[in-house]
C-alpha cells in the first residue's frame, strides 16, 4: 500500500534507483506500489519492466509540486489515464523552464482514467474544495501517519466537513536510511544553489518518508485501518502494462513505431515495390537474378517484421532533403540493405561489397536496422522541422546528464561553503586523506554516493522518435531550447518499449562538399561533376595517390593523425581497403590487439596463414581478423554455433548498453558452451571471446564504414582536382579535426596565396579567386568584427562599388571607431597606400571625437575634415613590421599568416634551424634526432597500467608533418605548455613505413617580445586612444585547443 514513492528520477530529490526501490519494497513485504516521481516519468518503463521480478504489481503516477511543496499526486487507472497524465504534465513542462513546469493549477482538471490525491494539510487553504460536498469522484485526500491526530480532531469537531469517505493512507517512500536522507538534503541544496546550513526546511522531505516493514504500516494506522483498505482498493483499481498496451493495437503490433506509411500495409508494400523498381533502373540498369532475388527476399522480411513503414519514412526524409538540394549520407547497419540502396537512402552497394545480410536484419531480430542519416550542419534543423511537420506523433529522444565525480565534488564544496582553492584541490585529488577535516571528508564521501546520479534530462545527439500512437502513452515530454518536444527517457528505455529511433545527424563534411561544388561552378563552369559517381572516383589515379600517401588533410574521416598513420602503414589505395581501414581505426579493433595483426597480414600475405582456419574461412577479406560489427555475428554463429538470435544479442551487448542484462549473460555463456561442444579448445574459445568482447561498441558495421568511405572518396576527389576550392570550403565550415589555421596552412602548401580579410575583395565568408589562386580570409574569422558590420560592408560595396579611402568607407558604411580599428589592424585597408599606424591615426581623427555609436553620413561633411587632412599630412612616416602584423593576426585571427618560426627569438631560431627537417627523418631511423615543430594537436591516452601517455602532432618549418610519442615518464617530465614551437629530442622510429619520433625531452622555444608593446623598440607614435590590449612582454601563443 504505497501511493507515493520516489526514485532518483525525481531529479535532485530522490535517491534510489528503481531497482533499489523495488528491492526495498520486496524486503518490506509490499506486493503493489505506485511510482510517483516529482514531475517525472523517466523511471516508469523500467519500474514496470522490473517490478514483476520482485513480486510487485506496478502502478504509475506523478507527484506534482510547487517548489518542494506537494500539491497533489496523479495516479493512472489504466494506460489511457497514463496518457492523459503525461499530457497534463507535458503542458506544464512545455511552458516552464530548466526542466521544471510552470505553476500548475492548484486543482487539476478531470482527466479520464486519472485519480488525484491531495495531502491532508491542504484542507486549511482558503477557499479549499477539500470538503465532502465539493470533492469529485476522482479526488481523494491522503493522510500521513503523523497527521492522524489532526484527523481524529477533525472527525470529532467537524465530522460534516471532513471527507472521510474519500480519505486514504498516504505513507511516502523516498529513503532507506539516514545516509539517503543526507544525500537528499545535499541534492536539495544543490538544486536551490544554497548553503546546506541555510537550506529552508520546506525544501527538505522529512526523514520519516520511508518504506515501513511488515506490520509497521498497519501499526501506524491501527486507529484508522480503513485508510489502508481504501488505499489498497485505489491501487487495485489501477493497472499499467506497456507490453499489454502494445498488444492492444489492431493486428497485434510488435513495435510502437509508425506502422503504416500510407495507412495500409498492403499499400505500403506496393509503394515500396514501385520505388524499388525505379531504383533498379537507376542503380542497376542490367539487374541480375542475384540482385532481384536479394531484393525480393528483403521485401518479404521487411513485411514479416513490420518494417515497411520504417524504410518508407527514411525514404521520405531523404527524398525531402534531395528536393531541397541538401546532401546526405545514409549509414548504419541499414546500409547493408539492398532496398535502402534502391530507395537512395544510402549510396552503399551491398552487392558490390558483399555486405552481410544478417547484420542488416534477420527473423530473430526484433528491432529494425539502424539508419544514421547525416546532413550538413546548415541543413539539419530544417530536416528536423520537416519531420515534426510531416508526422503526427514525433519527439526528440532524451538523454540523462549525470553527476560526474569532479562536478559533484565542486557542487558539494559550494554547498558546504568551502573556499574555491580547497574545492579545486578536492576536485583534482590534490589532498592527503589523513589530513582532511570533517567537512572535506563529507564532501568526498557523498561525492561517491551521488556520482552517476541523474542530474538533468537533456537531448540525445541525434535521435528522433516517430510513433504510431501518442508519445505520451509512454512518457511526458519537455521542451528544450531547440523548441521540439523531447522524451523524458533515453534510447535504452525507448528500445525496451519497442520504439526505435531515427538518427538525424549533422556534420561539416557535407557542407564542405556542397560549398566546393558551388565554388567550382564559379571558377570552372565547364566542369561536370556527379558527386555520386563512385565508379569514377574509385578509378581516379589522383584519389588513389592521396589515399596511398595519406595526403588527406580536410577530407572526411581520413584526415586525423591516427588515420593518416594507419593509411601509410596499410598503403591502401582502393575502396575496399579504405572501408576496412575506417573500421580498423576504431578502438574496438585496437583494444583487441588485432590492429597490428591486420596490418601485418595486409602488408605481408605470407602471414595470413597464421589465422585460425575457421576464422579465416569466416572472414577471408580481413584475413581472419574481426573488423566489423557483423563479424561478431558471423563468429558467434559459425565458430561458436549460436543461432542468429543469440548472436544478435551478443552484437547488441557489444554496445555496453545491454551488457548487464540477463539475456546478454545467457548468450555469453552459450558462446562458451556451444563452442566447446563443437570441439574448440578452451584457450582458443577464451581468446576469440576476448577479441569479441573488446569490440565494446567501438567497431563499425561494414555498411557503416562503407558509407563513411563514400563521403571520404567524394571529398578526396574534390581535393585532388580542385584543391583550393576545397580548402576554401574547409575554412568556411571551420575545418574538421584541426584548427582553421592548419587548413590555411594546407591551402598554402597546395599553391594558394593567403590574403588577410579585405573590405574591397573579401566578405563575411572566406573567398577564392581562381585567376590569382588567392584565398581571402573572411571577416567571420576575425575576433571583434560583428556580422552586421561585415554584411554592411558587402552590401554597400555591391551597390556602389569599391572603397577608395578610409573616410569614404566610414561615410558609406557608418562603421564605428572600435570596429574600424579592428579592420585596420587585420589589414583590411592594405590597398589604401598607408601603413596601419597612419590609418589608425586617421581613424581617430575621423571618429575619436564622436560618441560611441555608429556615425552617420551627415557627420562627415567635406568642410569638417579639411583640418584633419592637413594634420595627417604633417605626420611623419609611420610604419610597422612583419612581426607586428603577425601579433595582430594572432590576437584577431588566433594564428599568424606568416610562419610561426619567424616569431622565434634569435637564439630560438638557431636552435630550431639546428634540428633536422621532417623530410630527413627516414635517414635517421633508430638514431637520436633533434627536430623543431609547431604544435598541431595532442592526444592523451593511457597505458595498460593506467599511466598517462601522449601522442603529439607537429609541422616543421617546411610545413611537413611530425608525429611523436611521449611515454609516461617523458609525458610527466616534459609536459606540453600550450601552442607554440617546440624543440623535440628523441629517437626516430619506423613501423610499416610510418615514421615517428619517440621523444626523450622537449623544450618550448621562446618567441620574440610583442613589438607592439616592446619598450626597447622605437615608438610607433600610436594614437593614445588605440584599443590594443596590454599583454606581457614574454608573449605566448594561445593555448592549443
Amino acid at each position: 500500500m504505497y501511493l507515493n514513492t520516489h526514485s532518483w528520477f525525481s531529479l535532485r530529490y530522490g535517491v534510489m534507483r528503481p531497482e533499489e526501490l523495488l528491492a526495498e519494497a520486496q524486503a518490506a513485504g509490499v506486493t503493489c506500489m505506485a511510482l510517483t516521481d516529482v514531475h517525472g516519468t523517466s523511471g516508469g518503463p523500467d519500474f514496470v519492466r522490473l517490478a514483476p521480478k520482485y513480486g510487485i504489481r506496478p502502478v504509475l503516477g506523478v507527484d506534482f509540486r510547487q517548489g518542494a511543496t506537494q500539491q497533489y499526486i496523479g495516479l493512472a487507472r489504466d494506460h489511457d489515464g497514463y496518457e492523459q497524465l503525461c499530457s497534463f504534465l507535458s503542458d506544464g513542462l512545455h511552458e516552464g523552464h530548466s526542466g521544471k513546469p510552470r505553476r500548475m493549477p492548484s486543482r487539476p482538471p478531470v482527466l479520464h482514467g486519472v485519480v488525484w490525491i491531495y495531502p491532508w494539510e491542504r484542507r486549511t487553504e482558503p477557499n479549499t474544495w477539500i470538503h465532502p460536498n465539493t470533492l469529485r469522484t476522482d479526488e481523494f485526500v491522503g493522510v500521513r501517519p503523523h497527521e492522524l491526530g489532526s484527523l481524529r480532531l477533525a472527525l470529532q469537531r467537524e465530522p460534516d466537513r471532513t471527507p472521510h469517505a474519500r480519505m486514504v493512507a498516504l505513507q511516502t517512500s523516498t529513503f532507506r536510511h539516514h545516509r539517503d536522507h543526507n544525500a537528499h538534503r545535499l541534492l536539495r541544496a544543490i538544486d536551490n544553489n544554497a548553503l546546506l546550513a541555510k537550506l529552508p526546511k520546506d525544501q527538505v522531505a522529512p526523514d520519516t518518508d520511508r518504506l515501513l516493514r511488515a506490520g509497521e504500516l498497519e501499526g501506524a494506522y491501527a486507529e484508522f485501518p480503513w485508510l489502508i483498505e481504501r488505499a489498497n482498493a485505489l491501487l487495485d483499481a489501477c493497472h499499467i502494462d506497456f507490453d499489454g498496451d502494445l498488444g492492444d493495437q489492431e493486428d497485434g503490433a510488435t513495435h510502437r513505431n509508425l506502422r503504416t506509411f500510407t495507412n495500409s500495409i498492403v499499400e505500403d508494400e506496393r509503394l515500396l515495390r514501385d520505388l524499388c523498381a525505379e531504383g533498379l533502373a537507376y542503380r542497376y540498369p542490367d539487374a541480375t537474378e542475384v540482385i532481384l532475388d536479394r531484393m525480393e527476399h528483403e521485401i518479404e522480411v521487411l513485411r514479416e517484421k513490420e518494417f515497411l513503414a520504417y524504410f518508407l519514412v527514411n525514404w521520405d526524409i531523404t527524398t525531402y532533403a534531395r528536393s531541397k538540394g541538401y546532401f546526405h549520407v545514409g549509414r548504419g547497419s541499414g546500409a547493408n540493405s539492398l532496398v535502402a540502396y534502391l530507395l537512395r537512402i544510402t549510396d552503399v552497394d551491398p552487392i558490390e561489397l558483399d555486405l552481410y545480410f544478417e547484420r542488416f536484419i534477420n527473423l530473430y531480430r526484433s528491432n529494425p536496422p539502424d539508419f544514421d542519416l547525416d546532413f550538413s550542419w546548415t541543413d539539419r534543423d530544417d530536416v528536423t522541422q520537416y519531420i515534426f511537420d510531416r508526422y503526427e506523433h514525433v519527439a526528440l529522444l532524451g538523454a540523462y546528464n549525470t553527476f560526474q565525480y569532479r562536478a559533484v565534488v565542486r557542487e558539494l564544496g559550494k554547498v558546504f561553503g568551502l573556499p574555491k582553492h580547497e574545492i579545486d584541490a578536492l576536485a583534482h585529488g590534490r589532498f592527503d586523506p589523513g589530513k582532511l577535516g570533517e567537512v572535506e571528508r563529507a564532501v568526498i564521501r557523498y561525492a561517491g554516493v551521488l556520482r552517476d546520479f541523474p542530474n538533468q534530462i537533456s537531448i540525445h545527439a541525434c535521435g528522433i522518435l516517430i510513433s504510431d500512437r501518442p508519445i505520451h502513452r509512454t512518457c511526458a515530454t519537455f521542451l528544450p531550447p531547440k523548441g521540439f518536444p523531447t522524451t523524458q527517457y533515453d534510447m535504452v528505455v525507448a528500445e525496451d518499449l519497442a520504439l526505435h529511433k531515427f538518427d538525424i545527424l549533422s556534420q561539416r563534411g557535407l557542407a564542405k562538399i556542397k560549398d566546393t561544388l558551388d565554388l567550382i561552378a564559379e571558377t570552372d563552369p565547364d566542369a561536370h561533376i556527379d558527386i555520386h559517381d563512385m565508379k569514377r572516383f574509385k578509378a581516379d589515379p589522383r584519389v588513389q595517390h592521396l589515399l596511398r600517401e595519406a595526403e588527406a588533410i580536410g577530407c572526411f574521416y581520413v584526415e586525423s593523425p591516427a588515420m593518416r598513420m594507419l593509411m601509410r602503414k596499410l598503403r591502401v589505395d582502393d575502396y575496399l581497403g579504405l572501408v576496412a581501414a575506417s573500421s580498423v581505426i576504431r578502438p574496438g579493433v585496437a583494444r583487441s590487439g588485432m590492429m597490428r595483426t591486420y596490418i601485418e597480414r595486409h602488408r605481408f600475405p605470407d602471414r595470413r596463414h597464421e589465422a585460425h582456419p575457421i576464422l579465416l574461412q569466416i572472414m577471408p577479406e580481413t584475413y581472419g581478423v574481426m573488423v566489423y560489427q557483423e563479424d561478431v555475428i558471423k563468429v558467434a554463429n559459425r565458430f561458436a554455433g549460436l543461432d542468429l538470435g543469440e548472436a544478435d544479442v551478443l552484437r547488441r551487448g557489444m554496445s555496453g548498453k545491454f551488457r548487464s542484462r540477463a539475456e546478454f549473460q545467457k548468450a555469453k555463456q552459450a558462446f562458451f558452451d556451444k563452442a566447446k561442444e563443437k570441439g574448440h579448445p578452451a584457450d582458443m574459445v577464451a581468446e576469440v571471446w576476448r577479441q569479441v568482447e573488446s569490440f565494446a561498441g567501438y567497431a563499425f558495421a561494414k555498411g557503416h564504414s562503407a558509407s563513411f568511405a563514400v563521403e571520404s572518396y567524394q571529398s578526396l576527389f574534390l581535393k585532388a582536382h580542385w584543391p583550393l576550392e576545397y580548402m576554401t570550403a574547409c575554412i568556411n565550415n571551420f575545418g574538421g579535426f584541426y584548427r582553421t589555421e592548419f587548413y590555411v596552412h594546407e591551402a598554402r602548401l597546395l599553391g594558394g596565396s593567403i590574403a588577410a580579410p579585405c573590405v574591397n575583395s573579401g566578405g563575411y565568408r572566406t573567398r577564392y579567386t581562381g585567376g590569382t589562386k588567392t584565398i581571402t580570409l573572411g571577416f567571420n574569422l576575425v575576433k571583434g568584427v560583428e556580422g552586421e558590420t561585415a554584411a554592411t560592408i558587402e552590401r554597400e560595396r555591391s551597390q556602389n562599388g569599391p572603397y577608395h579611402n578610409i573616410e569614404g568607407f566610414v561615410r558609406r558604411t557608418g562603421t564605428g571607431l572600435e570596429q574600424l580599428l579592428t579592420l585596420i589592424r587585420i589589414g583590411a585597408f592594405r590597398w589604401a597606400g598607408r601603413s596601419k599606424q597612419q590609418l589608425q591615426w586617421e581613424a581617430h581623427f575621423l571618429l575619436g571625437h564622436l560618441p560611441k555609436r555608429s556615425p552617420t553620413a551627415d557627420l562627415f561633411q567635406e568642410q569638417d575634415t579639411t583640418s584633419a587632412h592637413h594634420t595627417l599630412n604633417a605626420l611623419p612616416q609611420l610604419s610597422g613590421g612583419t612581426e607586428e602584423n603577425a601579433y595582430d593576426e594572432i590576437e584577431l585571427l588566433g594564428f599568424p599568416l606568416s610562419s610561426p618560426f619567424g616569431l622565434l627569438t634569435s637564439n630560438a631560431k638557431d636552435q630550431a634551424n639546428a634540428g633536422i627537417p621532417a623530410r630527413a627523418l627516414p635517414e635517421f631511423i633508430d638514431r637520436h634526432v633533434a627536430i623543431a615543430g609547431y604544435l598541431v594537436t595532442v592526444k592523451e591516452t593511457s597505458t595498460i597500467k593506467g599511466d598517462r601517455m601522449l601522442f603529439g602532432c607537429f609541422v616543421d618549418r617546411e610545413g611537413l608533418w611530425i608525429d611523436t610519442v611521449h611515454f609516461p615518464q617523458v609525458a610527466s617530465a616534459f609536459p606540453f605548455r600550450g601552442r607554440g614551437v617546440y624543440l623535440l629530442n628523441g629517437t626516430a622510429k619506423e613501423e610499416f613505413g610510418c615514421i615517428n619520433v619517440e621523444v626523450s625531452s622537449m623544450e618550448k622555444l621562446d618567441l620574440m617580445p610583442d613589438p607592439r608593446y616592446d619598450e626597447s623598440t622605437p615608438s610607433k607614435l600610436r594614437p593614445s586612444g588605440s584599443r590594443h590590449r596590454k599583454v606581457p612582454q614574454a608573449r605566448r601563443l594561445p593555448n592549443a585547443s
